[in-house]
């Protein structure tokens, strides 16, 4: 049964606020008591044979954040200037990160070595480790949303700038590094399709109907 602490309607409310939080950061911390909130409902995510191949390494040392802020700023350059002039202009005002302005990055990091070399599940489909540690991502963002905390994925970085940066050991991937902090507002619109970047599909176009390319008559 539902649990009547929690009404449907809630979650689908979190889904539809959840933002991908940029320009909106306070400068506040998070204060810990809250994190450690999000990062509870983050672990208990499902995973593929209950491995949890997920760690989260949170940062908070401004030189780190700087250095991390940079090191992705060099890079949205290098996006930017592969760009045909059109989609440069409409890129160029998208705001890509809030490293600094959140105070705190989450770098999300996955083992795929973590529970043995036979895990219950993955054998035939070996990305299902990966697809386990994006679901802990999943539920942290929406975890955040409902605190009223913003989130945002950065995700203009080399990998091995960020393995070296968090100090990373061999067979431990990044997957992520999360900006999180209290927010302004969310935004009503997406950023993306607020600066017309990409529209959201209508959903019938990404429903189908027992073979792929039958919509629903």
């Amino acid at each position: 049964m539902p649990d009547p602490h929690m009404p449907a309607a809630d979650i689908y409310d979190v889904i539809r606020r959840r933002r991908d939080v940029r320009a909106e950061f306070t400068g506040e911390l998070i204060d810990d008591t809250t994190l450690l909130r999000i990062l509870d409902a983050a672990h208990r995510a499902p995973s593929v044979g209950n491995s949890q191949p997920w760690d989260f390494v949170v940062i908070r040392e401004r030189s780190t954040l700087t250095r991390f802020a940079d090191h992705v700023r060099d890079k949205r350059i290098e996006f930017r200037d592969s760009l045909p002039p059109e989609r440069a202009r409409t890129f160029e005002p998208i705001k890509i990160e809030g490293i600094t302005e959140s105070g705190t990055g989450i770098v999300v990091t996955h083992d795929d070595g973590r529970g043995g070399p036979q895990v219950l599940g993955r054998a035939t489909v070996p990305e299902t480790g990966l697809y386990s540690t994006i679901l802990a991502i999943q539920n942290l963002w929406l975890a955040a949303t409902s605190e009223g905390v913003g989130v945002g994925w950065v995700s203009f970085y080399d990998t091995d700038v960020l393995t070296e940066l968090v100090d990373l050991p061999a067979g431990i991937r990044p997957v992520a590094w999360l900006c999180i902090g209290p927010v302004h507002e969310f935004q009503q619109t997406p950023d993306l399709e607020r600066f017309g970047w990409r529209q959201r599909r209508p959903l019938e176009q990404a429903i189908h109907w027992e073979r792929f390319g039958t919509a629903e008559q």
